[in-house]
């Protein structure tokens, strides 16, 4: 069994720490520069609801419980971006999209525990956000009631326009970049390093031939390659003489 030498590993991290280096800055900036010319910003605002119990189901609903609660906000969610709403929203607001667009845009979720539910709107533009928000609230005000017979439906806080957007998350995008820079940058190094059979070091010899190692010439910079032409001289002139 192969031992792992963590020296090793060390040095050839080492070695090509130019590739880790280059590979991860290039993530990084084009990461960045994605999050910023590339992608469009989204804005998120919201729109919240009090619908309150149906007249035939009020003796049932005294005794229900959070089960229940969720299921009809499932179902309020349900109308809320069903076609019936949406064709409405779009033909009023005079939307360019189909209704599928439209309703990838929508959520509609409960807060918790209560009759409370919330109507999020993600979009491109934030006034437009905003009035798409609004608008399904009031449509779906008027179209619950005549489905449901609800008797208590109520908008509490209309969208505003959000100053902010929620998307791209550009600090994320650029440490995730990052941390994917590493990782590939990493597996390249180590690939190269498997693919790479020339024999390096002594080492090498006995790990990849068998053999033993019995002497090694060692590499001579320059001025010990001068010092010994010079020591070399000094003894033919000492012999000649």
């Amino acid at each position: 069994m192969e031992v792992i030498d963590i020296r090793e590993l060390f040095f050839v991290v080492k070695k090509r720490m130019g590739i880790i280096f280059l590979i991860t800055i290039i993530s990084i900036i084009t990461s960045a520069l994605v999050s910023v010319y590339v992608l469009e910003p989204v804005y998120e605002t919201y729109t919240t609801m009090m619908v309150g119990k149906t007249k035939s189901q009020e003796s049932l609903l005294e005794y229900s419980d959070v089960l229940l609660s969720q299921k009809l906000v499932k179902t309020y969610g349900e109308i809320a971006k069903s076609k019936s709403v949406l064709k409405v929203v779009k033909d009023d607001l005079k939307l360019e999209i189909g209704l599928d667009e439209l309703k990838e845009q929508i959520s509609v979720n409960s807060v918790k525990d209560t009759e409370i539910i919330m109507i999020k709107v993600q979009n491109t533009d934030p006034k437009m956000a905003r009035n798409i928000a609004n608008h399904t609230a009031r449509i779906f005000k008027r179209q619950v009631i005549q489905i449901m017979k609800v008797d208590n439906v109520q908008i509490i806080d209309k969208a505003e326009i959000p100053e902010e957007p929620i998307k791209p998350r550009k600090t994320m995008n650029v440490a995730i970049a990052g941390v994917l820079g590493l990782m590939v940058s990493f597996g390249l190094v180590f690939l190269l390093e498997y693919l790479d059979n020339t024999i390096k070091n002594p080492e090498d010899v006995e790990k990849h031939l068998g053999l033993p190692v019995i002497g090694t010439i060692p590499q001579m910079d320059n001025m010990n390659k001068k010092k010994i032409k010079k020591e070399v001289a000094l003894n033919e002139r000492f012999s000649n003489s």
